[in-house]
């Protein structure tokens, strides 16, 4: 099952593909080495053909969701439950 992001959501690379998409109107093929495993970035949009447009430090690239997942950052001010 493919997994589903939101946009602005906040997720880390898990894995790196052979060779990284870059997000751009006509995308070019960058080296692995672009970002780095652990990485962290933003989904800014779904693209056709499975890919997701993510910002990273160096840029925005397109990622299949095998290689990201999402980041659940803790509240902040957890409500206690009734």
């Amino acid at each position: 099952m493919e997994k589903e992001f939101e946009i602005h959501q906040k997720v880390r690379i898990i894995g790196i593909p052979d060779y990284i998409k870059t997000a751009e109107p006509m995308p070019m093929l960058r080296p692995p080495n672009v970002v780095k495993l652990g990485e962290e970035g933003t989904i800014l949009d779904r693209r056709p053909g499975g890919y997701w447009g993510v910002r990273f430090e160096k840029g925005a690239f397109l990622l299949e969701s095998q290689y990201l997942e999402a980041i659940d950052l803790p509240e902040s001010n957890p409500s206690p439950e009734s």
